[in-house]
């Protein structure tokens, strides 16, 4: 077909590779937070301390370069700190590396979205998929003008990427610029400064395999016993033998429990980070280790009971049941989420509404549910759609990536594969193919729905077609029906269906029911034998 692309064939998203439960560290004694509060600053001044070293080495780092930075740090903590701070700050300096490619790739995109526009006419309409020429001529001088902006920041930008300079800020860049504008975020100075201080404190170790409790600097026993191995400034405050500090609280994971528990007895490795949530005032450690990468289930297998379709939207996910056929079965339904507020508050949000999916997944018995593969990256650009901004914000706030992150994580449990498509057209061959036939007096298919039904079927291998070419005469089905419901290789599935004997089809066989005998009352309804006989007209006679 002209002008459509080449679709990428689904698979199956392979499931998560590691796990992080997190619980609240109760009835902390002042002394506790007092030291928590200590081990946190020393260590977090370590690690910008650190971090800056790091940074400022660029390309240049190696191998001794890491073991100079660690035996430094290494005087002033101890070994595992050092070790931990040293790994925190190779994952941060890389992350912002990734992250500036991807600033490099968003200015080039930009770029060239401006060239091409100020290249046509003023007023030039654009095509199905690409803009045409700007409004108006003052319009077209302002994007000039940005056209240049971008350069002057793409020659900065490769600049630095090829010196490997990054930039970053510890505590989030986010919460520095809010300094600037703490009315509008109603916070006063003091307590923005306690939480830009709680963001940049570090207590965190990784986990040791074969050491006691899978951690010997942060160790959590099976029964919820907290203790922390104090740097070597501040051994003075331990409690504990060997400059340990045991806090009063204890701990227990209610969420994987027991999966944590088995590690703990068995020495096997467990990360552990604790941090202080300024606003509520409250301390939370958080346990992460690794798990096995689970086996791909072919999807064959995953989808041989059927498939739940899942379009992805900014307030809800719309899902519908599709049997081994790619019909529709059932209502569809819908999982609500408000993506409003803080991130914790948005978070719970996504999760609150894939859990009732695989919930209503589970009670189905479908092994399999099926996503679109969405990338938003090249059209959140404002250059693309300038004016449109409500359409802007509309596919930012769509949380893509973490819903499916989520999804997957949380569906690895319950032994429900994730089955990836392309989004290409779903949204709109759903309601060309699907949305009118699947509406009726009580039920309103929405075009969300429509495409949940072209999502799970692009999963099965389906057209998203409901029905073939008609045939070979005219349009009606005089060379056979000719559907594509059913499976490829399933017999009789170009035939027409049969119809199902009984009253309802007026199709009962002749010697069977009440009055099988009674040829006057089968022909003649409401007429019977004692008033009427049956008798045959004489043929017509030819004039």
């Amino acid at each position: 077909m002209g002008g459509l692309r080449e679709l990428v064939a689904s698979f199956v998203v392979p499931g998560s590779a590691g796990v992080a439960v997190r619980t609240r560290l109760k009835e902390l004694t002042p002394a506790d937070e007092k030291v928590l509060a200590l081990v946190g600053a020393h260590l977090g001044s370590l690690a910008s301390r650190d971090l800056k070293v790091r940074c400022g080495q660029g390309l240049e780092h190696s191998a001794d370069t890491w073991a100079v930075r660690k035996r430094a740090l290494t005087a002033v903590s101890s070994s595992r700190w050092a070790g931990s701070l040293t790994k925190a700050t190779h994952e941060q300096w890389a992350l912002a590396r990734r992250c500036q490619l991807v600033h490099i790739r968003s200015l080039e995109a930009g770029i060239r979205m401006l060239a091409h526009r100020l290249s046509l006419p003023v007023g030039a309409k654009g095509s199905k998929n690409t803009p045409g020429g700007y409004r108006s001529t003052r319009e077209w001088h302002a994007k000039a003008r940005r056209l240049h902006v971008l350069e002057d920041r793409l020659e900065h930008a490769r600049a630095d990427w090829e010196a490997g300079i990054v930039r970053v800020v510890r505590g989030g860049k986010r919460l520095a610029r809010t300094r600037h504008h703490l009315p509008a975020a109603q916070l006063t100075e003091d307590q923005w400064r306690r939480r830009w201080e709680a963001e940049r404190w570090f207590v965190q170790a990784d986990g040791e395999s074969g050491k006691r409790f899978g951690n010997e600097t942060i160790r959590v026993s099976p029964d919820g016993e907290v203790s922390i191995r104090l740097p070597a400034p501040l051994a003075h405050l331990a409690n504990a033998p060997h400059g340990r500090y045991v806090l009063t609280a204890s701990v227990r994971f209610p969420h994987r429990g027991q999966e944590w528990a088995d590690r703990v007895a068995a020495n096997r490795a467990v990360a552990y980070r604790i941090h202080l949530d300024v606003a509520r005032g409250r301390w939370y450690v958080t346990a992460a280790w690794q798990i096995p990468a689970s086996h791909t289930v072919p999807p064959a297998a995953a989808l041989a009971h059927g498939v739940i379709g899942v379009d992805m939207n900014s307030d809800h996910l719309a899902a519908w049941r599709l049997d081994t056929h790619g019909n529709p079965t059932g209502n569809p339904r819908r999982f609500a989420f408000d993506l409003t507020g803080t991130a914790d508050h948005r978070d719970a949000q996504v999760r609150h509404a894939l859990t009732r999916l695989l919930h209503w997944a589970r009670t189905c018995g479908v092994k399999a549910i099926a996503v679109e593969d969405l990338d938003f990256t090249a059209k959140k650009t404002r250059e693309k759609h300038g004016r449109r901004k409500r359409f802007r914000q509309l596919i930012s706030g769509m949380p893509t990536g973490r819903l499916r992150a989520r999804l997957t994580s949380m569906a690895d449990q319950t032994g429900i594969a994730i089955i990836a498509v392309d989004p290409a057209y779903t949204s709109r061959w759903g309601a060309q193919h699907w949305q009118k036939p699947l509406t009726g007096k009580n039920r309103k298919t929405t075009r969300h729905d429509a495409a949940a039904v072209a999502i799970g079927r692009r999963a099965q291998g389906h057209p998203i077609r409901r029905r073939t070419t008609p045939p070979p005469h005219d349009r009606s089905d005089r060379a056979g029906h000719r559907t594509v419901q059913a499976d490829r290789h399933a017999p009789g599935r170009e035939g027409p269906r049969p119809p199902l004997p009984g009253p309802r089809t007026r199709s009962v066989p002749p010697d069977r029911g009440a009055k099988a005998g009674d040829q006057n009352a089968q022909h003649r309804p409401g007429r019977s034998a004692e008033h009427e006989s049956w008798q045959q007209d004489s043929l017509p006679l030819s004039l």
